[in-house]
């Protein structure tokens, strides 16, 4: 597995290396990538006025985000499972860091915001997969298969679910978390979790299954573009899942070859690349509450813009990627992250040793 090592590289990424030295460089980059990913994505009701071409990155980018940050949960929770520990007070903290999340999530679903918020979603897909992963691998890759076979028939089926729409608020929260989201369902989420566990008992490595994810990643990402292009394809189709598949296997590609390069001119390249996407993979929750939260404040005040707003977009992308940045170089771990390992009894050092 690839690790924060070597002796190349900017100092700031030496810091990182000397204060984070047990974690894993790659789930740390994939994280931050989704938390940009989804932080562009929600910016850009600022920028109604832009190019196709700035469109279709964009749309991607959202696309990309949230299965991202499903795969990087499934290798954390994987993770957390090889430290070692009782099973059962393991499953106890799993499940405390999903109910969080889900009551996080449905709190900043109040806030008035535009976005549609994914935190109850994850921690669904948390208490469901942690278990799943205490399974012999090839169980584990049975019900990964099977989960993405039935997924586009169940969530057809469950659309014709009218009983929902009038269902009590708990019943039709579950509901709408698990087939019926509008842009997030567990049941797609689920698979991609346990397929980032699976890399993790892979390991992080350039071999042959990496190769394969190359060859994969365009060709999945093709199908998709064919069945649109076609007949349209719903969120939560099968071709709807290949694309996800596509740009999630194709930014794991890129972040596994570039992280364990081993020539020095091209670590020298990624180095200051990886460090913002570190830190904000780090305090990643953090980062989403706190933009989250001054999108709503300015939705609430103004609502949505109707021609090109710069300053907000400037707030929301590159101010989060700045702010995630100097509170993980400057202070450590993220205000959420912090509270979260509290109740989970995982407590994380709020200040950065010196």
């Amino acid at each position: 597995m690839a690790q924060y090592s070597g002796d190349s590289g900017p100092r700031l990424l030496e810091s990182a290396q000397a204060s984070q030295a047990q974690r894993l460089l790659i789930p740390d980059v994939l994280r931050g990538i989704a938390i940009v990913a989804m932080v562009i994505a929600h910016a850009n009701p600022f920028l109604p006025e832009l190019p196709w071409a700035a469109k279709f990155v964009t749309a991607n980018l959202s696309d990309l985000a949230s299965p991202l940050f499903a795969l990087v949960m499934g290798m954390s929770a994987e993770l957390v499972w090889r430290r070692g520990g009782r099973v059962g007070v393991t499953l106890l903290q799993q499940v405390i860091r999903g109910l969080f999340l889900i009551a996080l999530g449905v709190w900043m679903a109040t806030w008035g915001s535009w976005v549609d918020v994914i935190l109850a979603y994850l921690g669904v897909t948390i208490i469901l997969g942690a278990p799943i992963l205490l399974a012999r691998t090839p169980v584990v890759i049975g019900v990964t298969a099977v989960l993405l076979l039935i997924s586009q028939p169940l969530v057809d089926l469950a659309r014709t679910w009218t009983w929902v729409y009038t269902a009590p608020a708990p019943v039709a929260d579950i509901m709408q978390w698990l087939f019926l989201g509008s842009h997030y369902r567990v049941l797609n989420l689920l698979p991609m979790f346990l397929i980032g566990a699976l890399l993790i008992r892979h390991g992080l490595q350039r071999d042959r299954l990496l190769t394969v994810l190359a060859i994969a990643a365009p060709l999945a990402y093709v199908a998709w573009a064919v069945g649109q292009r076609l007949g349209g394809v719903q969120s939560g189709d099968y071709l709807d899942t290949l694309k996800d598949f596509g740009l999630v296997f194709a930014v794991y590609v890129i972040v596994v070859f570039a992280a364990t390069a081993r020539r020095d001119g091209v670590k020298r390249f990624w180095s200051p690349i990886f460090v913002p996407l570190v830190a904000c993979g780090q305090v990643a929750l953090s980062l989403y509450l706190l933009h989250v939260g001054l999108i709503a404040l300015w939705n609430n005040a103004n609502g949505r813009p109707t021609e090109n707003f710069w300053p907000g977009w400037l707030v929301i992308v590159p101010g989060m990627i700045l702010v995630g940045w100097l509170w993980w170089r400057f202070v450590g771990t993220g205000p959420v992250e912090w509270v979260m390992g509290w109740l989970t009894g995982r407590r994380k050092p709020l200040l950065r040793r010196r």
